[in-house]
């Protein structure tokens, strides 16, 4: 009863996207199970780059069944413009390869424009939100008043839903944040039209995974955001409004702990954030302008969905050690090793400080990363170009060294290394 679950072990953007494209070769079954087009996963295949948002990466792989599972909230306009940008380059995008759970839930327009309103109220204590509507979206999943994604199988009844939804909420809109709401009307017809596009995805999803399981068929769970932003373990409240920690998988897709096999967390050879929120490994300095890269290429560091330079500094141990707790980890994936390269030193925070006292382990929740600051460790860097290399006993003794000392630290062995964006760019030991 095979079910693999690949988690982001710190911020999210740990490269998650192109780990589950490695590991589905050998899956049938690629489950996103929560969050929506917040997500940005990239994928690399020879010449041919893949953005998804919403779609499993295992995709690109064409023997594979691809789920969106209960856990995510989707919006109908960015999933039929994924598939027919997939279409477009001659990926399978069928019913027959794709399923929606009837129990996800549905993104609307209010949703988007009540998100954007939030955040510009916020003002200087902004959290960061892409602004896609999906902490609205699950604020009314979790007040009972959400639309699921099985009411697109009756899509008049659904453009009521979706017209009552948009009244409702521009209501809200007009009186609190004096914003004019998106038009019900249109809205309701916009709807209707998704909703006879993707009536023939709608499926039993957790049934679909239980059945496969039963048959001993692999199945891979693709986190989205990471560990850090769980709405009850990450940085609240600067997290996501989902759990893309380990056990949501088994939420998200409706299956019991009884089936999990690997737990492989995902992290950067280095530390990395987007939006707003307390971030101890910081770097203000040309090493992390080094670090995040200019732009031009399509591995710097910038957000996939929103574009944004991301926050880098150096890879935290403390933290990285949390997350192998919260998930249960049983292996680590660390990508984007190649990066580190030309460094003469690099460090590893191996403790935290706070009034004369030292931790090796984070001693509360997340919610208090801002009053520590970090205890570093230094180690000897490599001038080498690691992106050919495809063996443990190719790597330089320091890019050695380095992955020893976050295997040694967090006491979880490290199966997997990323030396470059491309599918075939790993070093499996």
């Amino acid at each position: 009863m095979p079910l693999d679950v690949i988690v982001g072990a710190q911020w999210g953007d740990e490269g998650k996207g192109r780990i589950t494209d490695l590991l589905a070769a050998d899956s049938e079954i690629v489950a996103r199970f929560s969050g929506g087009d917040n997500a940005g996963h990239t994928v690399s295949v020879g010449d041919q780059i893949f953005k998804l948002h919403i779609i499993p990466s295992g995709i690109i792989h064409p023997h594979t069944t691809c789920v969106l599972g209960s856990g995510m909230v989707l919006n109908p306009a960015k999933l039929i413009s994924e598939l027919d940008q997939l279409s477009a380059v001659g990926i399978g995008v069928g019913p027959e390869r794709i399923k929606i759970s009837g129990a996800a839930h549905i993104i609307s327009p209010a949703h988007i424009a009540l998100d954007g309103a939030e955040e510009k109220l916020r003002g200087e204590a902004k959290l960061g939100t892409t602004k896609r509507g999906i902490g609205p979206a699950y604020a009314d999943k979790s007040a009972r008043r959400g639309i699921r994604a099985a009411a697109m199988l009756d899509p008049d009844q659904l453009g009521q839903f979706i017209m009552d939804q948009v009244e409702r909420l521009g209501n809200v809109l007009i009186k609190l944040y004096n914003i004019e709401p998106p038009d019900p009307k249109a809205a309701r017809d916009a709807y209707v039209q998704y909703a006879e596009r993707l009536l023939p995805y709608i499926s039993n999803t957790g049934a679909l995974i239980a059945e496969a399981l039963e048959k001993d068929v692999v199945v891979l769970a693709e986190g989205a955001q990471g560990t850090l932003l769980d709405l009850d373990h990450g940085t609240y409240p600067f997290v996501t409004s989902s759990h893309p920690i380990a056990p949501g998988a088994l939420l998200g897709l409706g299956v019991g702990a009884t089936h999990l096999r690997r737990v492989i967390g995902v992290a950067k050879a280095f530390q990395t954030r987007v939006g707003e929120g307390p971030f101890p490994t910081e770097l203000h300095d040309e090493i992390g302008d080094y670090l995040r890269g200019t732009g031009k290429n399509p591995w710097d560091e910038y957000g996939t969905t929103t574009g944004r330079p991301r926050r880098c500094g150096w890879l935290d141990g403390v933290l990285l050690r949390y997350a192998a707790r919260v998930n249960g980890l049983t292996e680590i994936t660390i990508t984007k090793l190649d990066i580190l390269s030309g460094l003469n030193q690099i460090y590893f925070a191996n403790s935290y400080m706070r009034d004369g006292m030292e931790f090796e382990n984070l001693p509360e929740e997340p919610v208090q990363l801002g009053s520590f600051t970090p205890g570093y460790e230094g180690l000897s860097g490599w001038e080498n170009d690691l992106s050919e290399i495809r063996a443990w006993d190719q790597l330089p003794q320091e890019a050695q060294h380095y992955i020893e000392r976050i295997q040694e630290f967090t006491k979880i062995k490290v199966k997997v290394i990323s030396v470059g964006a491309e599918r075939s760019q790993v070093i499996r030991r």
